[in-house]
């Protein structure tokens, strides 16, 4: 399978390039006629459908690539036609110039073309740009890849790793770009997500109750070391003329790392916070949805997941100091808790019950051999209690078993120690375990949405072994593959596309989407939001 780097495009090829419309039509027929006659030649007795299909593929192909060439050519002989020797564009004057050829990855292999060029006209020796009006007005950037192709790939890439979305699309396609073209266009097409958060078109259909589900988790990241040997020159020494004696060469260069002992942490996680917001429309006792659920995430800070929960929530019918109800569940994270207060007033959070029961099996296992039917048998009562809103009962019981628990002995302070953290924690949140209330009003007790979509969108993506991110890079993917969850992939394309094309015809100045810098994490002003 060949994959198809941008140095590759821009070299000239030897074939010909078709330079008017009657010689590109002629090789469509020429193709058209070679299609027939295959399909004919595979006719005969001995033939099978299995070798006809193979074949069919690339005849079907080589004839799309003569139809493209012959649109392009078509477009050139147009564009050239409304042309004069200089233009006036944006306050600039750009003279024409000859036809340049260039090589364009297309959905059918690559196809070679000539275009007009406009160049800006300079004084005092200063850089001259310019642009080419065919590529403008058929919506063809600077990454010498259709639009199709370059968007197919970066969703493939932010859904597997870059060599293996390169490698799966070449199985479909002739050729297939570089895993270096894939990776500088997700990180063009990110530069673009915090627009389409802001601007996506509100969903219609809402219920009466807004849920908001915030947690954050890590994915692992490069240490400073890391970045620093990753970053510097490359190793000119000879290398190894197998790839056994290689790995060997290269194991020999690596710095030593000391021993981990136990405990120690090797992932170098950097946190990420998932917002899952959707609404619930109610029907007699009971609360249909979930309705128009939407994912964000980012690496900024917690109080950013906030700040967009918050836009968003004005934009969908929930302003500040609205009647209408506001669900928030978290995990019980202090911070999370703090920024809940600050930007939804008045709504008290819930904290996800599957925590506050783990918390139960640790305090458990301080009082009874862990696995044990006591063991068991004492935390099913305490989540009786814990799901009937009696999170006082359960402070009190584990307040009792402290005074019964000597201050000194053999275990005795690992086990008043476990109870009185878990002690303290439901003591702190007890106002946020009004099971009782929620389940009578058939709201949410559990926070398994945002934790699915951490495990959907975070970790299969970008929680596998060997991988170190970058939090700048990892945001790019993580956003655009939360747009591709929310079910808005084609028409945040679209508009990419779009915008960028306007920017060429507006400016007069050639536009490329592939950018090798990331941008960088995101912030929004509340007061401008609102």
């Amino acid at each position: 399978m060949p994959k198809i780097s941008e140095a590759k495009l821009g070299r000239n090829g030897d074939e010909e390039i078709p330079g008017d419309v009657p010689t590109a039509r002629a090789e469509v027929e020429r193709r058209s006629a070679a299609l027939v006659e295959f399909v004919l030649a595979q006719s005969g007795s001995k033939a099978t459908f299995v070798a006809l299909e193979k074949g069919l593929i690339g005849q079907v192909f080589a004839f799309a690539r003569a139809l493209v060439v012959l649109f392009l050519v078509a477009g050139e002989q147009r564009e050239c036609e409304a042309l004069e020797a200089r233009v006036v564009l944006a306050g600039r004057t750009l003279r024409r110039c000859a036809a340049q050829s260039r090589g364009l990855l297309t959905w059918f292999g690559v196809v070679r073309y000539r275009r007009t060029y406009l160049r800006e006209v300079v004084k005092d020796g200063g850089a001259a740009r310019g642009f080419h009006p065919l590529d403008a007005a058929l919506g063809l950037l600077s990454d010498r890849l259709s639009p199709n192709v370059l968007a197919v790939a970066v969703r493939l890439g932010t859904r597997m790793a870059f060599a293996e979305g390169c490698e799966q699309l070449g199985w479909f396609l002739p050729c297939a770009p570089s895993t270096e073209v894939v990776e500088k266009a997700v990180l063009g097409y990110g530069r673009h997500t915090q627009e389409w958060f802001e601007l996506v078109p509100v969903p219609a259909g809402d219920g009466e109750v807004l849920v908001i589900m915030v947690d954050s988790k890590g994915v692992p990241t490069a240490t400073d070391e890391e970045l620093r040997r990753r970053r510097g020159r490359r190793d000119r020494r000879r290398k190894a003329p197998t790839p056994r004696h290689r790995g060997r060469q290269t194991r020999a260069r690596r710095t030593k790392k000391p021993r981990r002992r136990k405990g120690d942490k090797s992932k170098n996680a950097k946190m990420g916070t998932m917002v899952v917001m959707y609404t619930l429309h109610r029907e007699g006792a009971l609360l249909h949805g979930p309705i128009n659920k939407r994912y964000y995430a980012s690496f900024a800070p917690k109080r950013h997941a906030f700040e967009y929960a918050r836009r968003e929530a004005t934009r969908r019918g929930f302003p500040p100091g609205t009647d209408r109800r506001i669900q928030i569940v978290t995990d019980g994270d202090e911070h999370l808790a703090h920024y809940a207060a600050e930007y939804f007033p008045g709504v008290t959070p819930t904290i996800d019950v599957s925590h506050v029961v783990e918390k139960l099996w640790d305090a458990g296992s301080s009082l009874h051999k862990e696995g044990s039917a006591e063991h068991t048998a004492w935390v099913q009562r305490q989540k009786t209690a814990l799901y009937c809103g009696k999170a006082h009962r359960i402070v009190r019981e584990l307040d009792r078993h402290l005074e019964r628990i000597p201050l000194t002995g053999p275990g005795n302070k690992y086990r008043r120690t476990k109870l009185t953290e878990v002690r303290n924690y439901i003591d702190k949140r007890k106002q946020c375990m009004n099971y009782d209330e929620l389940r009578r009003e058939d709201l949410e007790i559990g926070s398994g949405q945002v934790e699915g979509a951490i495990k959907a969108l975070m970790y299969r993506r970008m929680d596998h072994g060997g991988m170190r991110w970058i939090k700048e890079r990892a945001e790019a993917i993580l956003q655009l593959r939360c747009i591709d969850a929310n079910g808005d992939w084609q028409a945040f394309v679209d508009r990419v596309h779009h915008k960028a094309r306007d920017r060429v015809t507006r400016t007069g100045r050639r536009v490329r989407l592939q950018q090798w810098e990331p941008a960088p994490l995101p912030s929004i002003d509340l007061a401008e939001a609102a």
